[in-house]
């Protein structure tokens, strides 16, 4: 049985992903502009196409996560996403706050990890 902390923290996390997702769908080209100019030239696709895959992954995480299901795998692809996010863009006044979500994907990743992928504590 999972603690009232692990649907508070999961579903905490879920709106957030797809609230993001909603708003790089508003605005493509504008968030296209936090990424930091040597990640534009790595894209062998135009940024706008990139930030509505995007909005596209953090909606389906936000989504995964709200109705848990898949919640290790869904949580374990938002810390990378995010990590992701930290590289390309830089840690400024706005991706600061990222470190927190990342911080709460993996713990929420670690917590609903399959006992059979463990590679620590197999109890």
């Amino acid at each position: 049985m999972k603690t009232i902390s692990f649907h508070v923290l999961r579903i905490g996390i879920a709106i957030t992903f797809f609230w993001i997702g909603i708003l790089i769908f508003q605005d493509p080209e504008g968030w296209g502009l936090y990424l930091q100019p040597w990640a534009v030239n790595l894209l062998p696709i135009p940024v706008k196409t990139v930030m509505v895959a995007t909005a596209f992954l953090d909606m389906s995480i936000g989504i995964f996560l709200f109705i848990n299901v898949l919640t290790w795998f869904t949580a374990l692809l938002g810390f990378f996403h995010l990590f992701v996010v930290l590289i390309t863009s830089g840690i400024n006044e706005i991706t600061v706050r990222d470190i927190g979500l990342l911080s709460a994907t993996l713990a929420l990743a670690v917590n609903v990890w399959p006992k059979s992928l463990r590679f620590w504590n197999k109890n």
